[in-house]
């Protein structure tokens, strides 16, 4: 039995939480949350010990911690993690400056644990499926990527609203914009084509935030001749089952698109699934959790990799160098190029 601490009971830590409990030989034993309403869902789900304090989850009898904590807060709690002696799962990113993920890869190297970084984009399945083709050369080499994630950002439209949590309006602890989003995408290149450069980038500012709400980033690949455009936004409505996100390759030979591997019509592809995971559930039998959502499936896959590693004493297939690359394109973003409207960013 693999024992996991939760840290965070927001959105990310509540999905993370209902995945555990339909994974062979795995339980969550401790959570940690300032609000008592969000422990409380934590106790009708079956966890035994509940507190307001990181510290204490990490004092409990478990093998590995999930933290889904504020960015700013990530570095912090990552290090007292790894110096427990806990295996690590962390929601990107992994710090907000480059020079703070150094601190912790070097502290997580030191207490000999794994730990690894949450880059579910690329446990999707029309991802997984474009890069198996590419490595196969079946296009080709790719000369222009495309990839777009265009959502609400922190603002999205919920069952149950929720006001958004002060820290996503301060540029100091978000420590970036759309780009928390845009961080996806720039993985997914580095993950297809190797390191880049940054050659260009558009930061604009429609609704006045102390940090962008939509960018154009183009990169270029030290590893080989892509190039990629990021067009990421947190401006448009997005109303589930509906997901504005794809990746075109453009190659020497041919061209891949992720919409060629999604469902062609969301709306019965969730009622498909639905309609599974109901007779699934009356017969006996596990269901196959978030499947319905699609997109939400990958955080079930890479946290299922996370606890086989565990398990298994071997390292994570996402690293905290990956992470760190990600962190320092951001960066120099950042530093070659201004937010249109914000002063001094």
């Amino acid at each position: 039995m693999i024992k996991l601490g939760l840290v965070g009971l927001g959105k990310m830590g509540l999905l993370h939480l209902r995945n555990a409990r339909f994974m062979e030989s795995v339980k969550v034993t401790a959570v940690a949350d300032p609000s008592n309403d969000r422990l409380e869902v934590a106790r009708s789900l079956g966890v035994g010990n509940v507190f307001t304090s990181y510290r204490e989850v990490l004092k409990t009898d478990i093998d590995a911690v999930i933290l889904t904590l504020p960015n700013y807060m990530h570095d912090e709690v990552l290090i007292e993690a790894a110096e427990a002696g806990k295996h690590i799962f962390v929601e990107k990113p992994l710090a907000i400056t480059s020079k703070d993920c150094e601190v912790v890869i070097d502290a997580v190297g030191k207490n000999g644990v794994l730990a690894t970084v949450g880059h579910n984009y690329r446990y999707l399945d029309c991802v997984r499926k474009i890069r198996e083709i590419k490595d196969r050369g079946e296009i080709g080499d790719v000369e222009i990527a495309t990839e777009e994630l265009i959502i609400n950002g922190p603002f999205a439209p919920s069952l149950r609203p929720s006001p958004v949590p002060d820290w996503y309006f301060d540029k100091e602890k978000i420590g970036m914009g759309c780009m928390d989003s845009g961080y996806h995408l720039i993985d997914l290149f580095i993950h297809l084509f190797g390191e880049a450069n940054v050659l260009y980038a558009f930061l604009g500012n429609r609704f006045h935030l102390p940090y962008e709400d939509h960018a154009i980033v183009v990169l270029k690949s030290k590893r080989c001749s892509a190039k990629g455009v990021i067009n990421v936004g947190w401006f448009s409505k997005t109303v589930f089952p509906k997901f504005n996100f794809r990746i075109i390759l453009h190659g020497t030979t041919g061209h891949l698109s992720t919409e060629q591997f999604m469902p062609r019509n969301m709306y019965t592809y969730v009622a498909k699934e639905a309609v599974k995971n109901f007779f699934r559930h009356a017969i006996g039998k596990k269901i196959t959790p978030l499947t319905y959502t699609y997109y939400y499936a990958s955080l079930f896959e890479e946290l299922k990799t996370f606890i086989d590693c565990v398990r298994k004493g071997i390292a994570p297939p996402v690293t905290l160098h990956d992470a760190l690359r990600t962190v320092k394109i951001i960066e120099e973003i950042y530093s070659k190029f201004t937010v249109k409207g914000i002063k001094g960013f």
